[in-house]
């Protein structure tokens, strides 16, 4: 829609013109999954489509938690999307649905590896237990789990899936999760859910009681500290290997400079979760972009 007294398409106009332009996937990743939705837009048009059902297959098997009430409910949708998997694998038709067909497409067109599917899979699970995590080293595996598979996905769909890079792959990816787990600990004490290891808690005298009252104590402010150290170690140990690691590579890695950046606002504000350092970066789209033309992640 224009404005008549200047000629210029509305701003709401754009927006909706872009929307409409997008496929069903990448529209779901564009309102749901806004860190990833970017990424992809520096990656190949060749392989963009690809990438946004694997973002988009991501999102439905994350929201799992939130959208059943029962463990089993859970269980079952996870089920599902096995069974779906199965079956793009194993050369049947894909089933019916506007993530699982063209994530089907992705698997068939791209030789995606099978294996990095059920571990995302089988981590979610991981959602379906209210417990907290026992130790640092559980959580890490969980982060790993739920994030690093899907950037080795990311990869292979780029064709850069190099040993390197397929190892940084893993130390991004639990970086990048362990950060997304403090950014949204102001919804999870909402919710009454922690993520924060027993071992953790233990040591930092961190009191639930607090955390729920989304009270920002010294000791929740130790807990949050550990855990973003594990997250800066991480991050670390994936830019030492940059050097050995291909250009083409760099679309799938770009959740790097997320982290990094999520963690320098954490430690200015003392690690306090409940700050608003969790909130959407404004500049994130431009500090990627400066990423890519510096082939850094």
């Amino acid at each position: 829609m224009q404005d008549r007294s200047t000629g210029k398409t509305a701003p709401s106009a754009r927006r909706s013109s872009v929307a409409a332009s997008l496929s069903p996937v990448a529209l779901i990743v564009r309102v749901h999954d806004r860190d990833r939705f970017q990424i992809a837009l520096f990656a190949p048009a060749e392989a963009r489509e690809a990438l946004f059902a694997l973002y988009a297959f991501n999102y439905e098997i994350a929201r799992v938690r939130e959208s059943v009430r029962e463990p089993m409910l859970g269980q079952i949708r996870l089920q599902w999307w096995r069974e779906a998997i199965d079956a793009a694998y194993g050369g049947a038709p894909p089933r019916r649905h506007e993530v699982a067909e063209p994530l089907t497409a992705a698997i068939r067109a791209h030789g995606l590896g099978r294996k990095h599917f059920a571990r995302l899979i089988e981590a979610r699970e991981r959602d379906l237990d209210e417990a907290p995590p026992a130790t640092l080293a559980a959580l890490e595996d969980y982060a790993e789990g739920t994030s690093a598979p899907l950037i080795r996905l990311a990869l292979e769909a780029l064709g850069a899936a190099t040993p390197q890079s397929l190892a940084a792959a893993t130390e991004i990816g639990i970086a990048y999760a362990l950060t997304g787990l403090i950014r949204a600990l102001p919804l999870h004490a909402r919710a009454g859910r922690t993520m924060i290891p027993d071992d953790v808690a233990v040591e930092t005298g961190f009191d639930t009681a607090d955390y729920t009252a989304l009270r920002a104590t010294l000791a929740l402010r130790r807990a949050v500290e550990a855990v973003a150290g594990s997250a800066s170690r991480h991050l670390d140990a994936a830019r030492a290997m940059r050097r050995d690691i291909p250009n083409a590579a760099l679309p799938a890695l770009l959740s790097a400079r997320i982290a990094a950046h999520a963690l320098r606002r954490l430690e200015r504000a003392g690690f306090d979760p409940f700050s608003g350092t969790g909130e959407s970066d404004p500049l994130q789209s431009w500090r990627l972009a400066f990423a890519m033309l510096r082939r850094r992640f």
